[in-house]
């Protein structure tokens, strides 16, 4: 990377792209500030015992359904009657709005060596892995409005996830820590999916972005650790140096925001009926690029909150 700093990017998907291709250098904050946030891990028995399969959540004209069977994932969004996720896909990881965690994105070959050993995970995406090894685990309820999952046999190293929901009638945040029994390599994040249409009634969604760079995915379409001016989309790319959050806006009903203290976004827009805006703390691999290390007693913590407003006249 160099120390030229390119200029602000911004596109609306189907309007006017603006940018150089020129290298830069991310400006996020270092990840390691989200270290140690998190409160300590205490199970709470839920009423009926905690083996419920789905945890639901209201407020005034907002329902969210959580999938404690598939991943712990945010199953549904409907707002004034309308669903802004997608509810189902071919295979875990193309529906809903799922955590990513004890890894974002693609490790290459699926493997990856911390402190001197190597270590193989499962080809989920052969000859990758991908996305982690939660999102198809079962979750359990540990107190109010509180699910957590270990990481499970298919990862080298002990440890497990919170999620923690907070819901109204404008927002709704999600917080995601990740707890290390020993030292770890990590990164962690969400995979949400919007619906293009709501129903046949709304216009298609708009995204726009104001990023300052975007990662450089080699031939195996992977990201690097090489900085350039965002490009224009379609999009299966990582962006970092956001100048402000994301806006998914569906004309005359509604304007979404995500926000989110993770440093870097992956957004994908190839899809003809949905599109993913995936807030993570590290790019694609880094596992095998610069992962940040997860000690016990020092959790991996982030947030990220869906903020709307209606556009409907």
């Amino acid at each position: 990377m160099t120390k030229k700093k390119g200029p602000s990017f911004g596109q609306t998907i189907g309007g006017i792209v603006v940018g150089l291709d020129q290298q830069i250098v991310r400006t996020a904050p270092p990840v390691n500030e989200l270290v140690a946030k998190g409160t300590p891990f205490a199970p709470v028995a839920a009423s009926g015992g905690g083996t419920m399969d789905r945890l639901r959540l209201s407020a005034p004209g907002v329902a969210v359904v959580i999938d404690l069977v598939a991943g712990g994932r945010v199953a549904s969004l409907m707002i004034e009657g309308r669903e802004l996720l997608k509810t189902q896909g071919d295979g875990p990881i193309a529906w809903g709005s799922f955590p990513m965690a004890p890894f974002a994105g693609r490790v290459r070959g699926a493997v990856f060596t911390f402190a001197g050993e190597t270590h193989r995970l499962p080809g989920t995406m052969p000859p990758h892995a991908i996305h982690g090894t939660v999102l198809d685990r079962r979750w359990r309820v540990v107190g109010d409005r509180e699910i957590a999952t270990e990481l499970g046999t298919d990862w080298p190293f002990a440890g497990r996830v919170i999620q923690r929901f907070e819901l109204g009638s404008d927002h709704l945040t999600c917080r995601l820590e990740l707890h290390a029994d020993e030292p770890m390599p990590a990164s962690i994040g969400w995979h949400p999916w919007f619906v293009r249409r709501p129903d046949d009634d709304a216009g298609s969604v708009d995204l726009e972005l104001d990023a300052g760079a975007m990662y450089v995915r080699d031939g195996d379409g992977i990201a690097t650790t090489r900085l350039i001016a965002p490009t224009p989309g379609p999009w299966d790319d990582c962006f970092t140096d956001l100048r402000r959050p994301p806006v998914l806006r569906w004309p005359d009903f509604l304007e979404l925001t995500v926000e989110s203290d993770c440093p870097d976004w992956v957004i994908y827009t190839i899809p003809e009926d949905a599109l993913c805006v995936e807030p993570q703390t590290a790019p694609p691999d880094a596992l095998n690029t610069d992962p940040t290390v997860v000690l016990p007693g020092r959790p991996l913590v982030v947030e990220m909150t869906w903020r709307w407003r209606s556009l409907a006249g």
